[in-house]
């Protein structure tokens, strides 16, 4: 009998301009008498506007988030420690920022009500509790960080996720007048996360309908925001919102490819984040998607981007053997790119030469 995924999805999404406005009353049924709702937000907007827009009540508390580095479990522990230490327990934990704020949230909504590290969860289905209330603000679009069933860290040994149907948000809000002011590179290489990870998905082997619908929107979308158009306006923020999610669900019905899963092994080591990390990638990537790559280069042209070159120069066999043990890890991603034998194709030597290319 075939085991169909029952996997749990967002419980409630608001969306629209201003959206953010509501986000008072959104939160006020989720406050357990006084213990507070904690925001944790994107460094960027310190001191900006933003901030001042948060709906404080009673004990809530901002913590402004340094996300220069991808989150890494070491940074949960010590932020759901805090939390514990300083209030005992709290009403939810709201991620303001892009997709490593959204990721930070999760997590440390799951380590609030769990034992141990975030480094003990990281794998498939591993956490037991649900964590504590949990809203998703984006702003950034591209990752589908705000839908998914996974909050991407770096461990002591490795970058995996925290895969679990206790991981998505209970609440997102969409408001794309929250990524007006992005800058520009960032903007591509979070969008450009959305499309490939739609390639990944549409030309995998875990194809589905259900992926399939989403991930076909969330392309278009991105087509639309990224060759179509020539000026960027409203119009792109709110197209590319809708393509982040969209991308995300597509994906949490099937799974990413060979770009993400190279992307990571460049994460670990490097410290390289992890959209411009795909875009890396997926420039070396003619032999798995031949259409994808050529239709990315061309939005890389029009919008007159800078993809690094030779990041993995210089470095030793020790560190390609990391990098490769890292990659070759996420056996769901490979599965999902070559099929059941993806290990024939994708030998160790095959993927040093790859990434002695990036």
């Amino acid at each position: 009998m075939a085991q169909f995924r029952n996997f749990r999805m967002v419980s409630y999404v608001v969306y629209g301009r201003g959206s953010f406005n509501q986000l008072d009353e959104i939160l006020a049924p989720q406050r357990r008498g006084d213990a507070p709702m904690i925001f944790l937000v994107d460094f960027v907007f310190d001191g900006k506007p933003l901030i001042n827009r948060i709906p404080l009540r009673g004990k809530d508390k901002i913590i402004i988030t340094d996300v220069t580095y991808e989150p890494k479990t070491s940074q949960v522990d010590k932020l759901a420690q805090q939390l514990k230490e300083e209030f005992g327990m709290v009403s939810g934990i709201i991620g303001i920022g892009g997709g490593s704020v959204m990721d930070l949230a999760k997590a440390v909504s799951l380590m609030m009500n769990n034992p141990g590290s975030s480094a003990d969860y990281q794998g498939w289905d591993l956490v037991k509790n649900p964590g504590v209330y949990k809203a998703g603000i984006p702003t950034l679009s591209g990752t589908g960080a705000e839908v998914s069933r996974t909050t991407v860290l770096t461990g002591p040994t490795r970058k995996l996720g925290m895969n679990s149907d206790y991981t998505p948000f209970d609440q997102i809000v969409l408001d794309p007048e929250l990524t007006a002011n992005a800058p520009v590179n960032q903007r591509f290489y979070t969008g450009m996360d959305c499309y490939i990870h739609c390639i990944e998905s549409l030309e995998g082997t875990y194809l589905n309908e259900f992926s399939k619908s989403y991930g076909e929107k969330a392309l278009q979308l991105c087509r639309q925001v990224f060759l179509d158009k020539d000026v960027w306006d409203e119009e792109c923020d709110d197209k590319l919102m809708m393509a982040s999610y969209a991308g995300g669900m597509s994906i949490a019905y099937s799974q990413v490819g060979v770009a993400h899963a190279v992307s990571y092994g460049l994460a670990y080591l490097l410290g390289t984040k992890h959209g411009i990390g795909n875009c890396i990638v997926m420039n070396h990537l003619d032999e798995y998607y031949p259409a994808g790559v050529a239709e990315f280069k061309r939005m890389v042209e029009k919008h007159n981007i800078e993809i690094p070159q030779g990041i993995c120069k210089g470095l030793n066999d020790e560190q390609f053997d990391i990098m490769m043990n890292v990659a070759l890890s996420l056996k769901p991603l490979w599965e999902n790119a070559l099929g059941k034998d993806w290990d024939k194709i994708m030998t160790r030597e095959k993927l040093r030469a790859l990434y002695e290319k990036l």
